[in-house]
């Protein structure tokens, strides 16, 4: 088993970490948002990765998501685990809340950012749980043990399940925008999960977000208007909460995986080898190699 850490706003770096190294990977969708940070982490092999880059010099937008899933894969990273800060879109998430989304909604226009095919190669996943549940479990647990261990006051609740709608940024929500997303039902708002998600089951690896509540967007108007100095207290706290639950889940995550993303692509290849640009086959090596005894 090998996880993989994707950082969020506030979440530079993981404490704790053994044996570790720095490793610069180059993929052919580019360089990913910054050197990946590779040791050990309570007796698991981490991997982690800053997604808008040390220093937070990344655009939503501007981030190379495809890069950083594929080196992560081809680190043997099967696991994900996402960190990101989110806006809440109900009332009953609170700033310093987790949320383990098991949905999304896509407000973005980067299509063909989210995928590693194309380019002579087709291939369709299937989607409709876009988050690993096992993950989810293991997650909720260690998050719950973290806040317990805290003693915090109010104490954080953890919310398992929830649509999380991926827009675009950099800008934050007009108030329009908020009040539509609570009619659709969704319940927390981001810039950086989905695609992740989308590339993480193309590359068979399992897939969850830890959503770190920092404000209520700009839907509840006896709120502030959400700005960075709003956020900025909120956004310290679900940084330290969630250094002290990750390692708790990893430990509990088991060596194998029963999960449907491990075979996401058992049924999702659309094109016959013979006419495959030989290019394309070797790009995607680290992800469809076993399909095509590459």
């Amino acid at each position: 088993m090998k996880i993989g850490v994707l950082g969020g706003s506030g979440l530079y770096s993981l404490d704790g970490i053994e044996n570790l190294k720095k490793t610069e990977v180059e993929t052919p969708f580019g360089k990913p948002s910054d050197a990946i940070v590779q040791g050990t982490l309570n007796g698991r092999e981490v991997c982690f990765l800053p997604r808008h880059g040390r220093g937070h010099r990344i655009l939503p937008s501007e981030i190379n998501h495809k890069a950083n899933i594929y080196a992560l894969k081809t680190l043997g990273v099967d696991r994900v685990v996402s960190v990101s800060a989110v806006g809440s879109l109900r009332e009953e998430y609170r700033p310093r809340d987790i949320v383990l989304p098991d949905q999304y909604y896509d407000r973005t226009k980067g299509a063909l950012d989210h995928t590693f095919f194309g380019r002579g190669l087709v291939a369709h996943i299937g989607f409709s749980e876009p988050a690993c549940p096992a993950m989810r479990e293991q997650l909720a647990g260690a998050a719950q043990a973290a806040i317990a261990a805290a003693g915090l006051s109010p104490e954080p609740r953890v919310h398992v399940g929830g649509t999380y709608v991926n827009m675009e940024g950099p800008a934050f929500s007009t108030k329009a925008e908020s009040h539509i997303y609570r009619q659709l039902g969704c319940d927390v708002i981001g810039m950086t999960s989905l695609p992740e998600a989308k590339l993480c089951r193309e590359a068979e690896m399992c897939y969850q977000a830890m959503a770190m509540v920092t404000d209520y967007d700009c839907w509840r108007e006896s709120e502030e208007a959400v700005s960075v100095e709003s956020i900025y207290g909120h956004l310290t706290a679900n940084t330290a909460l969630a250094k002290a639950a990750l390692p708790l889940a990893f430990a509990a995550f088991p060596e194998e995986r029963s999960c449907v993303c491990a075979n996401a692509l058992a049924n999702a290849l659309m094109t016959v080898r013979d006419v495959i640009p030989k290019q394309t086959l070797y790009d995607l090596k680290p992800i469809v190699g076993e399909y095509f005894n590459l």
